[in-house]
């Protein structure tokens, strides 16, 4: 079985993602960033504020998780149980063998909910079935993990590669049907990499000459870039008309091939998180898009939901959890699917610059300052 995602014609579900959400977005994320919002003290929890969030993310390697989500999760519990709750975080450094140590020690401490991403979603199973008979409940973040998880939290994965592909064939207009693409799909082992390829060839096939397609261990940028090398070497650096990336660590290896091979028009590459060094390359021209995904969003909604469901609060629950999928054990699960938005240089200052996450000074540092003068970016 497959994780599900909602069931919405594609052309409207892009529309919505590229226009609708990205003032949606920025009113939600500004509320999170304030610390505004917090549950509603009447009701009468299982338990009280007095509650331990064991938070289990993957890697350092995507900035993302380092810099925003923990800090996010970390001050929403805070404000949702008054100070007094805590967050018990672990890093895997992209070890699924970490990951289960570093699990299996927040059972063994007892914490009262566990949020996982997971390295490997196979293999994280058995730790979540164990967190189950201990009585800990597991909700998936970010990626779905297999096993008896309670519910899951992330952002509209098929989504995110259709805008993906369709930004590649906008970009590339009417050449679109002659021009060769290569693929740089993510890590195998994560669950959504199936969705976010899924999502784009809906885009791609049948619209563009995909000449290569490449699977990337653990999302390395190293392995992207060696990858990048052969294609550039089977296909011919001026031949590659677009590189489909699915994030944006491995697009930034993926034009650092394209340079060292003497591309001085860089064609157009897709990303996905919004990191900082992403977005300056797209400000500068080098990287054509990323997806903004509001981790601002995805992060207040997990910590919301760990809560209330130490809390029994099961009116505010399920109203997080409106949508569901199916892990390979499981079906129906709750979930939060967030919608995304394609960033590009038209649409800088109403993203990530609106919603916080980073200022002008940030991404126009005195390397940039040039090119965010050209886009009008002050």
């Amino acid at each position: 079985m497959n994780a599900r995602t909602p069931h919405t014609p594609a052309a409207r579900r892009i529309g919505t993602a590229l226009v609708a959400s990205v003032s949606a977005l920025s009113l939600t994320a500004c509320g999170v960033i304030d610390g505004i919002g917090g549950g509603d003290s009447s009701a009468s929890p299982e338990k009280g504020d007095d509650i331990t969030v064991g938070l289990l993310l993957p890697d350092k390697d995507t900035a993302r998780f380092e810099k925003f989500d923990y800090p996010l999760i970390k001050k929403e519990v805070g404000t949702l149980t008054h100070g007094r709750g805590k967050v018990a975080y672990a890093n895997a450094e992209a070890s699924p063998d970490k990951q289960s140590r570093q699990f299996q020690q927040m059972i063994d401490d007892k914490v009262d909910v566990v949020l996982v991403d997971a390295v490997d979603a196979k293999a994280i199973a058995p730790d979540v079935a164990k967190a189950k008979e201990a009585g800990i409940p597991v909700i998936a973040y970010d990626r779905l993990a297999e096993g008896p998880v309670d519910a899951y939290v992330s952002h509209d994965n098929e989504l995110v590669g259709e805008v993906q592909g369709r930004s590649l064939v906008e970009a590339l207009g009417s050449k679109a049907a002659t021009s060769k693409v290569v693929m740089m799909n993510g890590d195998p082992a994560d669950p959504n990499t199936a969705r976010f390829k899924s999502g784009a060839l809906q885009e791609l096939q049948g619209e563009v000459n995909i000449v290569k397609k490449y699977d990337t261990e653990k999302w390395s940028p190293e392995a992207a870039e060696a990858n990048m090398k052969k294609a550039i070497a089977a296909v011919g650096a001026d031949d590659i008309a677009a590189v489909y990336s699915a994030n944006d660590g491995m697009a930034g290896a993926v034009i650092d091939a394209l340079e060292k091979a003497g591309v001085s028009k860089m064609p157009p590459v897709t990303g996905q998180d919004a990191n900082l060094d992403a977005v300056q390359r797209i400000v500068a021209g080098e990287q054509f898009m990323t997806v903004y995904k509001s981790f601002l969003l995805e992060a207040t909604k997990a910590a919301k939901m760990a809560v209330y469901k130490v809390q029994g609060r099961n009116i505010e629950f399920d109203a997080l959890t409106q949508d569901s999928v199916d892990n390979a054990t499981e079906d129906d699960i709750p979930a939060q699917l967030a919608t995304v938005v394609a960033l590009t240089q038209n649409n800088i200052k109403q993203t990530v610059i609106q919603d916080g996450v980073y200022t002008v000074d940030q991404i126009c540092t005195p390397e940039y300052a040039a090119d965010c003068a050209r886009i009008g970016l002050k």
